[in-house]
């Protein structure tokens, strides 16, 4: 459906990442290698987020996340090497896109969504999306601001499975307490796979968020590789060069990523595997 990568580490040039490798995000956009039954190229536009310093002084602040998109094809944007090669930073993520038939191409569909110090993609598909998401956002509303829920989607980007997902986890995102029940990103992650796939078991929802210093991740369905250094961590939907350190990860996972750290735990269960560099 689409092919997405996040980064976290030392600062990189944002176009030199998206470029980095002879598998790079870039040349998945025309010549994936494991897209499952999920379309041939990515060629419905792109997009790139990264993360800039708070400015000195101000206590408590959290990096500004900013983003650039194009719904055209990735390889005809020469942005991509000429801009976002000169600019750096310490956490990236981008997307290149196969729009499901029927949604729309256009700029305000691609990923990545963010807000505030978040950023958002979405690797497959959510069947019947118009009725399905606002049963799992009924629910989901015991756990949200109920202020919030009635016109939740009046405030989607698009008219896509993608932007509709991401006005829930959105959401999700705000209610986060560490006493309460959606207690991190990774609660709020699994709330909403899990309840999007008992409203639509065929569901394929590999989401991937970042906050510019932390990634998290699920597979269902979709391929995602994690390499993960003491220096720097990236998820990948395929791997971007033949590093013998990446590696695959299973379906229905919720992956957490930082430099030097990686949490692999079942979507559907307790169990948790922890893996170090």
């Amino acid at each position: 459906m689409c092919r997405h990568l996040g980064y976290v580490g030392p600062p990189v040039a944002v176009g030199e990442l998206v470029l980095r490798g002879s598998h790079s995000l870039y040349a998945q956009s025309w010549a994936p290698l494991d897209m499952r039954a999920g379309g041939t190229v990515n060629a419905d536009g792109f997009g790139v987020a990264w993360w800039r310093r708070a400015e000195v002084g101000m206590d408590g602040a959290r990096d500004a996340v900013t983003r650039y998109r194009n719904p055209a094809p990735i390889w005809t944007d020469p942005a991509v090497a000429e801009v976002l090669g000169q600019l750096e930073s310490r956490a990236v993520l981008a997307a290149v896109r196969s729009a499901t038939v029927g949604m729309p191409i256009e700029r305000s569909a691609c990923a990545p969504f963010t807000d505030d110090h978040w950023a958002f993609s979405h690797n497959g598909v959510v069947q019947e999306w118009r009725t399905t998401l606002p049963a799992v956002l009924t629910d989901l509303a015991p756990l949200l601001d109920p202020s919030a829920t009635a016109s939740m989607f009046l405030h989607a980007e698009a008219l896509t499975d993608a932007a509709a997902l991401w006005v829930v986890l959105r959401a999700l995102l705000a209610a986060i307490d560490p006493d309460g029940p959606v207690s991190s990103p990774a609660d709020a992650l699994r709330l909403l796979v899990t309840t999007v796939l008992r409203h639509q078991p065929n569901a394929r929802v590999n989401l991937l968020l970042g906050n510019g210093s932390e990634l998290w991740a699920t597979t269902c369905w979709h391929a995602l590789s994690v390499l993960v250094t003491d220096d720097y961590a990236v998820l990948s939907s395929e791997p971007y060069d033949d590093d013998p350190r990446w590696r695959p990860i299973a379906d229905r996972q919720l992956v957490t990523a930082s430099p030097g750290h990686c949490t692999i735990t079942a979507l559907e269960s307790p169990a948790t595997e922890r893996v170090r560099s």
